[in-house]
């Protein structure tokens, strides 16, 4: 299936007192690759939404807490299409400096369809799931803002 990688520094906000990085940003991080695999697949959630009323709402996560990460870290945030069911998608996310995990998690979002002031769960078309199942690895470029 589709996966997706790229790269983030780890910001001084990022973190706690003790200059660990702070758990919920693990989360922002799923977020954030989330919302990049889809616009790597050309599925960007802004176009979804203006183009075909649709929505991706985040049902449920997961992490599981491996390794710390520390301020100036650079990451490596590798997302993979999980699970495709009628009306949702599971991403898998796992967080990595250099070659040791330090987070696993996941994302379960739903395909659904806002009319009016209404939104409901809709089956994903066939096209989006033949996309989502391609055997293609997206790595984006070098993020300008790890070299500053």
């Amino acid at each position: 299936m589709r996966s997706n990688e790229f790269q983030l520094r780890v910001n001084w906000g990022d973190t706690d007192k003790a200059g660990i990085v702070y758990y919920p940003n693990y989360f922002k991080w799923f977020d954030i690759a989330g919302h990049q695999f889809f616009r790597s697949c050309e599925l960007s959630p802004l176009d979804l939404e203006e183009k075909h009323g649709i929505i991706l709402p985040l049902l449920d996560v997961h992490c599981t807490f491996e390794n710390p990460l520390l301020y100036d870290d650079i990451i490596t945030i590798k997302t993979s299409v999980e699970e495709i069911n009628n009306k949702t998608i599971k991403l898998s996310h796992q967080i990595f400096k250099g070659d040791t995990r330090t987070g696993v998690g996941h994302e379960l979002r739903g395909w659904v369809k806002q009319q009016d002031n209404d939104i409901k769960a809709v089956p994903i078309p066939e096209d989006v799931i033949s996309i989502l199942n391609e055997d293609i690895q997206n790595i984006s470029s070098k993020n300008p803002w790890l070299s500053a």
